[in-house]
């Protein structure tokens, strides 16, 4: 599974980044308009490109066919790595079907069913978005989306990949991979979750402190 952040903070991305942590990363209007200020937000967005090898999702704010199409062959100019993210909408998937004959890879975002996933993954999308956290605080299970639209594209052969989004908690990260997830994004801090373990910690100071011992014996023999 490859592993983006979900964010457009560029000290985060920069730690991630060097840490070898992350695949790519997504993006979206909100997180962009949080970091930009009075910058123009595809400048912050060439910078992330710049840091990140991989894969940057960028959206579109647009909703009608010709305007999606329009913006998305603006946004795929910025850099090579960018990905055009386009809503889920009736008028997103021709939108989809153009981009894609460009060759401009698509991330169809804000899928919240299977069906729906199938329908872009037809229309040519490169990764289908399934929002895992918006469905569970409906009390449905996110993860049944990923579960059969897993099985419906093993069905077929498509190669389109399953990019978890709306990722909460590190159990989102575990249970999408055991489900055949490609992608997960996530926030920076459940990232740095997925490093952590209270047992690491204890273990390792248990290790520093018999070390510390030894050492202590170690000079008082000498």
């Amino acid at each position: 599974m490859q592993f983006f952040l979900d964010t457009a903070n560029l000290s985060e991305i920069r730690w991630a980044a060097r840490g070898g942590l992350i695949d790519g990363i997504t993006t979206n209007p909100t997180l962009l308009a949080k970091v930009a200020g009075d910058l123009d937000p595809r400048d912050v967005l060439k910078e992330i490109c710049s840091v990140v090898e991989g894969p940057v999702s960028a959206e579109v704010v647009a909703l009608s066919t010709e305007e999606m199409y329009a913006e998305g062959k603006e946004l795929a100019k910025v850099a090579d790595n960018v990905v055009v993210k386009i809503p889920m909408i009736e008028d997103g998937l021709p939108a989809v079907r153009r981009l894609a004959a460009d060759g401009i890879r698509v991330n169809v975002t804000l899928c919240f069913g299977a069906i729906q996933c199938l329908l872009a993954a037809k229309a040519g999308a490169t990764y289908v978005s399934p929002f895992l956290g918006r469905l569970d605080d409906i009390g449905h299970d996110g993860m049944d989306v990923i579960r059969e639209t897993r099985v419906i594209f093993d069905n077929y052969g498509i190669e389109t990949q399953i990019l978890a989004a709306s990722i909460r908690h590190p159990r989102h990260v575990v249970d999408a991979a055991m489900l055949g997830a490609d992608v997960s994004t996530m926030p920076a801090e459940v990232l740095r979750k997925l490093l952590l373990h209270p047992l690491t910690d204890r273990g390792l100071d248990q290790f520093l402190n018999d070390w510390s011992k030894l050492q202590t014996r170690a000079k008082v023999g000498a």
